[in-house]
């Protein structure tokens, strides 16, 4: 192999290693995007309960849920 070609092979092999990095980082991104998302559904879901369980106690001591 001559120095040309040895030197393109190198940028050839830098240049698959960027975009694997690139690659590696995009879904590491995803998935913490993806747990974001996650967690506010949950926090959500939590705060519906608990404001229906506050109704609930308010009907209840109003005399609502007889």
């Amino acid at each position: 192999m001559d120095k040309s070609q040895d030197m393109s092979h190198q940028a050839g092999q830098a240049s698959g290693q960027a975009k694997e990095k690139a690659s590696n980082m995009m879904d590491s991104a995803s998935n913490a995007a993806q747990s974001a998302k996650e967690s506010c559904q949950e926090a959500g879901q939590q705060m519906q309960a608990k404001a229906q369980g506050a109704a609930d106690a308010a009907k209840d001591a109003a005399g609502a849920n007889k």
